[in-house]
């Protein structure tokens, strides 16, 4: 049905004369066909915001109700795609338009022509229902997409076959109540929805990311949630890159939303280039990437954050685990704020939405392992970055994600400064997770790990106290027993915490490498506490063996990190000869 333009407001059109209109349905606005959601219908005023550019919009020009909900189209040919925030594939656009994304553009996200080669894996006859695998198709070198039935068609299959076929042609017939339903390569979902679930599994396997700050001190767990807040600068988008690229997820979905434009176009323009380090194919063959920069429309931003963790759920059904970066929720939380004020709603803290946390957690809520209605078990890791005015921890964003989300990474300016990379600062930062992964870390690592973790964040926290002490005193009227901590700590902060993301063996470190390090570590530091119970000063053991190649076993190969470590033992038990000075 048709209505009109009643009034402009920037993003948001009142519409009228679209009497049927639903709650995120979409519209095609104007002359143009400027894409837009009902957020809001008010009487016979039915409130559109637009995804484009509404300049140049007239009182008066017609618009359609398409009677569809904000959707997007899922199946082969997702994988390697670089998307805005409402699933219009950037590359299609460019061909089409040229550099600038033109208004009203409608290009299909993904391919209607090209053929995909279908394997069935079930077969006539066979008792189907909802999100049944019926089959496969080898949709990149890394991924294989798993062919489901929609929702809401059971029934047994009346035929089905094998062959190259379009995402549109029909891969096999369905004998229902309601009569016979094709299935196809393609199906749609709306982003507001989330897809369902047979149940929520426990956080109790972590998400391995090779960053040593992370696993060994903060650790987030696969299905789990994490926000990375900071300031410009501290370093929110170059640890999300390295998760994207280290992490043990099978496919990596990243929303860029609503940062700055070269930073998306630093990652538009690395990632197509990157390896991935454990097969050395290319990583875009198990990423996706939804660009929607600071310069798009407000509103679009607002629906990459759904669209993104709606493509996450379709791989996550057919079994993988996925990680979602989302970079950064503050930009997504400025665009509620936005669009409120136009809606002239009554607003809350700082000019947000008083909804801000609930949309926050509508979000994150829809990360999590589970098993799925056919039977897989798959998971969805949500870690999003926060962008505080200023660094600000009191912003209402980031006080709102804290709520929700498990894991914490306070980013710290002054260590990127440092160079310290991570910037994950130890005494600010925390992990809800340690409870329920310590029996993996027991079982699939080491018995130790427990004990290890526990000293390890306890000389962390006695440093800081040690050091605030330093400041009045001066570090040579501490006790040895005080300046022994401060060694140990400045060992675990440099050798164990700081990596090289360009470095080719630092850049990632196994959990087996991890616990060798924090257990050396420990080691060096009982040794020294032995030593200067005998009278031996801190002085003494301050160039001593040991600590040289602890220093230098971040940088040791996974291969031979074994070796390397039987060595290092032998120059700890050294310690034990040190003499005390005029014995």
């Amino acid at each position: 049905m048709d209505g009109y333009i009643y009034r402009i407001s920037g993003p948001v059109v009142t519409v009228r004369g679209l009497p049927d209109a639903k709650m995120n349905d979409v519209v095609k606005v104007g002359e143009l066909g400027l894409v837009g959601e009902v957020i809001k219908i008010n009487g016979e005023d039915v409130i559109v915001q637009v995804y484009e550019d509404t300049s140049g919009l007239k009182p008066g020009e017609p618009t359609v109700d398409t009677e569809k909900q904000l959707s997007v189209m899922l199946g082969p040919g997702l994988m390697g795609g670089i998307y805005d925030g409402i699933q219009r594939p950037l590359d299609k656009i460019m061909e089409k338009s040229g550099d600038f994304i033109s208004r009203g553009i409608s290009v299909s996200p993904l391919d209607l022509k090209k053929k995909w080669s279908f394997k069935p894996t079930a077969k006539k006859g066979d008792k189907v229902s909802d999100f049944s695998i019926i089959g496969e198709v080898e949709e990149t070198s890394m991924i294989t997409d798993k062919i489901m039935v929609p929702i809401g068609m059971s029934g047994t299959i009346k035929s089905i076959s094998e062959g190259d076929f379009t995402i549109d042609e029909p891969v096999a017939v369905i004998s229902t109540d309601s009569g016979d339903k094709e299935v196809k390569l393609m199906q749609e979902w709306p982003v507001r929805y989330a897809r369902p679930v047979k149940n929520k599994l426990p956080p109790d396997m972590p998400l391995i990311t090779g960053q040593r700050v992370i696993d060994t001190l903060f650790p987030v767990a696969k299905g789990g949630t994490a926000a990375v807040p900071g300031p410009f600068g501290s370093g929110k988008t170059v640890i999300q890159q390295q998760l994207s690229k280290w992490s043990d997820s099978k496919v990596i979905v990243y929303v860029g939303c609503g940062e700055r434009g070269n930073e998306m176009t630093e990652i538009l323009s690395t990632f197509p280039e990157l390896k991935d380090p454990k097969t050395g194919k290319p990583i875009m063959d198990r990423t996706i990437l939804i660009a929607n920069t600071s310069n798009m429309p407000v509103a679009a931003r607002e629906a990459s954050i759904y669209t993104g963790i709606t493509i996450a759920e379709y791989y996550r059904d057919m079994g993988y685990d996925v990680a979602l970066m989302a970079d950064s929720t503050s930009r997504w939380a400025e665009a509620l704020r936005e669009i409120s004020g136009r809606l002239e709603e009554m607003p809350g803290e700082e000019g947000y939405p008083a909804y801000l946390g609930k949309k926050i957690s509508e979000f994150y809520e829809r990360a999590g392992r589970v098993n799925t209605l056919n039977g897989s078990v798959g998971s969805i890791t949500a870690i999003g970055a926060v962008s505080p005015p200023g660094g600000d921890l009191s912003d209402p964003v980031v006080q709102n994600t804290l709520r929700v989300t498990r894991v914490f990474w306070a980013l710290d300016a002054s260590l990127a400064n440092a160079r310290h990379f991570p910037s994950i600062n130890w005494l600010n930062s925390y992990s809800l997770y340690i409870d329920n992964l310590s029996q993996w870390y027991k079982d699939t690592v080491d018995p130790e790990w427990g004990e290890l973790y526990s000293n390890a964040m306890s000389v962390l926290q006695k440093e800081a106290d040690i050091n605030e002490i330093v400041q009045l005193v001066g570090y040579d009227a501490l006790p040895e027993s005080d300046k022994v901590t401060l060694d140990i700590a400045k060992m675990i902060r440099e050798d164990l915490l700081q990596q090289n993301a360009f470095d080719e063996i630092d850049t990632y470190t196994s959990m087996h490498k991890q616990f060798l390090m924090l257990k050396g570590i420990t080691l060096i530091g009982q040794k020294e506490v032995e030593a200067i119970e005998r009278g031996v000063p801190t002085s003494q053991m301050s160039n001593i063996d040991a600590k040289a190649k602890m220093a230098r076993m971040k940088l040791t190969p996974e291969d031979q990190i074994d070796a390397y470590f039987k060595d290092m033992q032998e120059s700890i038990n050294a310690i034990d000869k040190i003499k005390k000075e005029g014995e």
